[in-house]
């Protein structure tokens, strides 16, 4: 039976997820940039790739705004501008509305 229990949060190991755990304690930040010919991308900095599956994140993320994008080097790109949408979708996510930064793009 003690082997049922996490040593580090005392909890049944099925209850624990340490990827739900891990999205409470990120510090996210989302911009848009630029790139060739004046394409606008949606840049989601901040999360950490070895504690959140990032391409699974990115996928979900595409799939939700029908936009293409990658996951790569500890960030996630989506084509186009989806700043007005973006932190509602994390948040649905798991991630802290609170950690998660919104820099408004001016054009």
């Amino acid at each position: 039976m003690g082997d049922d229990i996490d040593p580090v949060t005392g909890l049944p190991k099925e209850l624990v997820s340490f990827e739900d755990i891990a999205k409470e304690n990120q510090a996210i930040s989302v911009k848009i940039i630029k790139k060739k010919f004046g394409k606008k991308y949606t840049l989601i900095e901040g999360i950490n790739k070895h504690e959140i599956n990032l391409k699974d994140l990115a996928k979900k993320l595409k799939n939700r705004f029908a936009c293409g994008g990658t996951a790569k080097d500890g960030y996630v790109e989506l084509q186009g501008n989806h700043l007005g949408e973006i932190k509602d979708e994390l948040v649905k996510f798991g991630f802290q509305s609170e950690n998660i930064d919104v820099k408004q793009f001016k054009v």
